[in-house]
């Protein structure tokens, strides 16, 4: 099979047909090739890259001879260049298989070949492009087909020739490099058309079918260099690296300077420099004759591309040295009507006066708009004492190489005159010249790369207050850390009206007081925290500039106080950007500034539910939209918690039941969420177990049951504990939801959806499932199963356990007088249906939303609104 094929493509490639076999070919011996191993690739790059080295001269020779165009010496260098730079470069890149892999993150890249190449040579440099292009289709395993030239064909396939010989020789298969021998603009269209990859180098037009053959496509762009030559340059340095540059290879290379831009303080300086050296300044009437010459019907004369200076100005009726090394024409416009503004691939400059920096600017800037968009740029100037203008022309200039003190024929290929500039013969402009890459292209642009990735659990964290104290009467001897460790001098008290009028606030300001702290007290919290109220508190902060805080009450003093002391510390900050949601705490597009630079956050408990004390959270209602927001971030978490009994005995019924199902379901939550790990897991089983077994006792005569205050007092806080490290789930972000639009307490609204949201989240197969790397597949109703036996339920099955853990929860709540639904609590059913969608939108973009192990659709969490209302 492989001998019949490589007999078919013997004949020349002169037509279609014959295109057609040699691709087939091609294609035949390509998959072979991807087979090798980088150890073979290597060789068989290394023994191609030496036979087109050891080629450079004849290679040279040939194409002078076939093109007429260039410089035999020059065109050596080329290929020489062509073979050994880039060899040079990719010797120990990894183009096959494995080429990087990082274990601990479970990632593999793999390279992989494209197939086959479509490698279009052009006239100018017809053997060097040819070398460039074979090796790096050989180093990545791909084969390459050439589409020479017609004026350039017998040297681009005797180049082609010499490589594959080798590449052969080395043990690459027999047909991985082909060319088409008698080139049409026909057999060109239809190999960019079936090819799997188009390295295209040629005029506008090649580019432009390259692009639009369907195939992805790699192509450079017309270069038009302009040259600035700042005030501050070395003038000898500049002058000889503008002509070396052009003069190399008649100025053939697309990189080369095309026009001069010198400082007029400086001017006459370099124009005699470029005479000193050997270039010619043509008079006006002379500039007139060389201008008709470079444009023949609005496009470049092809009879003066890579000619030498004196040719082109025997062609132009201008009389000059046979040694001239450039003509330089002396003009002002740089608009396109002006012939020595474009592209001549040639020895021929234009030279321009710039006023000032900025008049050069502007005058580089439209050379290149206008004739060579994306390409290169170059710059003299003194790189030490004027980095500011260096800067200014890199930002100036659409270039995507823009080259320094550097002869930008040299300087644009690579690795001649900078190192980290990678060589290269087919050199990228960007989306500004219409190309895909805006860099010099390389193996890289030659391989597919495969990235395996195997599933990884993030790191996870445990973050709690620095310090968190608690038991019965701990408070005042808490606070004497206050002077006696912190050193503090000034408190700021945030409490609510109800706690200030009681009298209850005197165990905070009555130990302040003895421990010779100054203190202000900011009593106007409502039950549901408004930004209005936040802010006015951060204001007086502000004009009291406290080194301490100390929030005390339930959840909306302590919430409250958060939102203050980030306005107090960070007034910049923006509440929306704060406010809003994220996927990842780690990841947040928002980052909250550093807290605790102006003053220490202690938070004081006085009710068993919010566990705010040891949470970074904080939910606050913008009062002009009603919207309550849950505020999440790290920066919240208080600095302190005390945890005090003693603040706790005297809580009403209602605020004792609503805070104690809070409670108990921020520990329910927290278990079947997403992110739970076994930190959170003990604390919210141990909090289910205590909620269980004294929240009853607290209800019925809480001042008399200091034990059970207590053990709800620790069960509320564990489960803060629990959900500040696993966040919560759907039951809470419909829950804020309700107490926003229909004014239910908090634990309430949380009470009257729990069970309608633990059947939702049971099923076993949800319509979608969370997504963290951690939470593998749904199990929450195995999770609801291990609550339920920790409590000492049992049963057949998990279906039986659930059932008897909603059962025990239905009774608890009954129990201590949470009543069954929405209904209930006198939300009339045309106000609660007027808002559902609303409350649904809301509900869904919570915070809370993403971590519940059942992704939820809108219409779910409408349905579960609907029974929570309904109770059926």
């Amino acid at each position: 099979m492989t001998e019949k094929t490589e007999q078919m493509t013997v004949g020349l490639v002169d037509t279609v047909p014959a295109l057609e076999e040699k691709l087939a070919a091609l294609r035949t011996a390509q998959a072979k090739f991807a087979t090798y191993t980088q150890e073979q690739v290597d060789c068989i790059f290394r023994a191609a890259a030496l036979a087109a080295n050891q080629a450079r001269i004849p290679l040279a020779k040939m194409a002078v001879a076939e093109t007429g165009m260039g410089v035999v010496e020059d065109k050596v260098i080329k290929n020489n260049y062509a073979a050994e730079y880039i060899y040079n470069a990719y010797k120990d890149t990894k183009t096959c298989g494995v080429v990087e892999e990082d274990k601990a993150f479970g990632t593999k890249r793999i390279a992989e070949p494209i197939g086959v190449i479509a490698a279009v040579i052009p006239t100018t440099n017809p053997t060097s492009t040819a070398i460039f292009k074979t090796l790096i289709s050989l180093k990545t395993r791909n084969a390459v087909l050439i589409s020479p030239h017609p004026r350039a064909k017998k040297s681009t396939i005797a180049a082609a020739k010499i490589v594959l010989d080798a590449a052969v020789a080395a043990g690459a298969p027999k047909d991985i490099i082909g060319w088409i021998d008698v080139p049409s603009l026909e057999l060109t269209n239809t190999l960019m058309q079936e090819a799997d990859l188009i390295l295209a180098t040629g005029g506008p037009g090649m580019v432009r079918a390259a692009y639009s053959s369907g195939k992805p496509a790699l192509g450079v762009g017309a270069g038009n260099t302009p040259a600035v030559i700042d005030k501050t340059a070395d003038i000898l340095l500049a002058v000889n690296s503008i002509v070396h540059s052009k003069t190399f290879d008649n100025g053939m290379i697309c990189a080369s300077e095309q026009s001069v831009i010198v400082d007029d303080s400086i001017y006459d300086q370099v124009k005699a420099e470029f005479i000193k050296t050997g270039c010619y300044v043509l008079t006006p009437e002379e500039t007139e004759k060389v201008r008709k010459t470079i444009l023949i019907n609005g496009a470049l004369n092809s009879k003066i591309v890579g000619q030498p200076a004196a040719k082109i100005a025997e062609l132009a009726g201008v009389t000059v040295d046979p040694r001239t090394k450039v003509l330089i024409g002396e003009v002002e416009s740089v608009d396109l009507e002006e012939e020595f503004a474009h592209e001549k691939l040639s020895p021929v400059l234009a030279m321009y006066h710039a006023t000032d920096f900025a008049d050069a600017l502007n005058k580089a800037d439209q050379l290149v708009q206008d004739g060579g968009y994306g390409h290169t740029a170059s710059l003299y100037i003194d790189t030490v004492h004027e980095r500011e203008r260096l800067d200014q022309f890199a930002a100036r200039m659409k270039a995507c190489r823009i080259v320094v003190n550097t002869p930008s024929s040299h300087g644009g290929i690579g690795d001649l005159y900078n190192f980290n500039l990678a060589p290269s013969l087919t050199l990228g402009c960007g989306s500004w010249g219409g190309n895909s890459v805006s860099e010099n292209v390389g193996v890289k642009h030659l391989l597919n790369i495969k990235t395996v990735a195997e599933r990884r659990e993030n790191m996870l964290w445990f973050r709690t207050p620095q310090k968190v104290y608690f038991k019965k009467g701990c408070l005042p001897v808490a606070m004497r850390e206050l002077k006696q460790v912190l050193g503090k001098q000034k408190a700021f008290v945030v409490t609510d009206r109800f706690l200030f009028q009681s009298g209850t606030i005197h165990c905070i300001t009555d130990q302040l007081h003895e421990l010779g702290i100054a203190y202000q007290i900011f009593s106007d919290v409502e039950p549901d925290p408004t930004l209005a109220c936040a802010k006015r508190g951060a204001e007086e902060m502000r004009a009291f500039a406290p080194d301490v805080i100390i929030a005390l009450g339930g959840g909306s003093a302590m919430d409250a106080a958060k939102i203050m002391w980030v306005m107090y510390e960070h007034p910049e900050a923006d509440f929306m950007d704060m406010a809003m949601r994220f996927l990842d705490i780690r990841k947040r597009v928002y980052t909250f500034p550093t807290m605790g630079e102006k003053a220490y956050f202690i938070a004081v408990p006085t009710s068993s539910g919010t566990g705010s004390e040891v949470t970074p959270f904080a939910v606050i209602t913008d009062e002009k939209t009603g919207v309550k927001y849950p505020l999440a971030d790290y920066a919240l978490l208080p600095n302190m918690a005390i945890v005090d009994t003693d603040l706790m005995m005297t809580q009403p019924k209602g605020l004792t039941a609503a805070s104690g199902i809070d409670a108990l379901v921020h520990s329910l939550e927290a278990y079947a969420s997403v992110m739970a790990t076994d930190f959170t897991d003990g604390l919210a089983l141990r909090a289910i177990q205590n909620i269980f077994t004294y929240l009853p006792a607290c209800y019925d005569n809480g001042l008399n049951e200091p034990v059970a205050r207590e053990k709800m007092a620790n069960a509320s806080t564990m489960a803060g504990m629990a959900f500040a490290n696993a966040f919560l789930g759907v039951c809470h972000s419909m829950a804020h939801k309700l107490g926003a639009f229909h004014h239910l307490p908090h634990g309430v609204a949380n009470a009257v959806l729990l069970t309608d949201v633990m059947r939702y989240n049971a099923d076993p197969r949800p319509q979608k499932m969370g997504t963290f790397s951690q939470y593998a597949y749904p199990h929450t109703l195995e999770r609801y199963a291990e609550v339920a036996r920790f409590l000492g339920l049992s049963g057949n099955s998990d279906e039986e356990l659930l059932e008897q853990l909603i059962a025990k929860i239905e009774a608890l709540k009954e129990r201590v007088g949470i009543k069954k639904t929405i209904r209930d609590y006198g939300v009339k059913e045309e106000d609660f249906l007027a808002t559902l969608d609303e409350m649904v939108e809301q509900a869904f973009d919570d915070q809370c939303t993403g971590a519940n192990p059942r992704y939820p659709l809108m219409s779910e969490i409408k349905a579960m609104y609907l029974k929570a209302y309904y109770g059926e």
